[in-house]
């Protein structure tokens, strides 16, 4: 869908700024941690400048890779791939630990800090621009605003981010939340997949129920209790009877 500036105060418009919004808040602080972990060994008087060239970097990498993503987006099949990548995406936001994705190594000279990340940023950045390209609905505009938004959150936002992630863990779930909304709208924007399921109301349902069960419910269920769990597969399983049943009967 590309947006244009009369669209601004559509409600189309509003609700995928506030997906990226929401993306960039819970995906694009990680990547500001890195910039103070990579550069906590550098010579206090040269830390400023390791921070000041590492931002810079890392902004560079998440408009290249926001480009390329754009772009293929257009693939045929990619859609649907994006979708099924932002779910796995939103699962791991609220399962990991953690640990071994902030374990950057401190350099001890500017231009090494700088490399760590730059490198670090490219590989932790791919999960966030997949999101907010997902979310633009191919929309340069939307895509423009989301690196505008990031590009903040990256510089001063880590902090704050992490402090209230700690204290109310319910953000974080929150956030795999919107991931799994925008993989749901991703994947049913897909060409085939879209025409397929147009005047399949239960199939629809039936995609956005599993993916909330694998990205949201069953995480927090199980960190809750694990009976409680395995029985809210059951509605999901039954959602799935219903929207196979009413596919097969279309199809006759």
């Amino acid at each position: 869908m590309n947006f244009s500036i009369a669209d601004i105060f559509s409600p189309q418009f509003a609700s995928a700024l506030l997906a990226i919004i929401v993306i960039d808040l819970v995906l694009a602080g990680d990547n500001a941690i890195v910039i103070g972990l990579a550069a906590r060994n550098v010579p206090v008087k040269d830390q400023k400048k390791v921070i000041l060239w590492g931002m810079f970097g890392a902004i560079a990498v998440r408009i290249f890779l926001t480009t390329i993503v754009v772009y293929l987006l257009k693939i045929p099949g990619f859609l649907l791939a994006g979708g099924l990548a932002l779910i796995w995406i939103a699962r791991k936001l609220v399962t990991d630990e953690g640990g071994s994705e902030h374990n950057i190594a401190a350099k001890s000279s500017v231009r090494s800090a700088i490399g760590t990340i730059i490198v670090a940023d490219t590989v932790m950045g791919v999960d966030n621009v997949l999101a907010v390209g997902g979310a633009a609905q191919g929309s340069w505009l939307l895509v423009v605003i989301g690196l505008a938004i990031s590009i903040p959150i990256v510089i001063w936002g880590s902090r704050i981010i992490l402090k209230y992630v700690e204290k109310y863990p319910i953000i974080m779930y929150i956030g795999a939340g919107v991931l799994a909304w925008t993989s749901c709208k991703m994947m049913l924007s897909e060409p085939f997949l879209k025409n397929f399921l147009e005047h399949q109301l239960w199939g629809k349902i039936a995609i956005y129920a599993l993916a909330f069960e694998i990205a949201v419910l069953w995480p927090w269920l199980q960190s809750k209790n694990q009976r409680l769990a395995k029985i809210s597969l059951i509605p999901i399983a039954l959602i799935l009877g219903i929207a196979a049943f009413t596919l097969s009967t279309n199809a006759l």
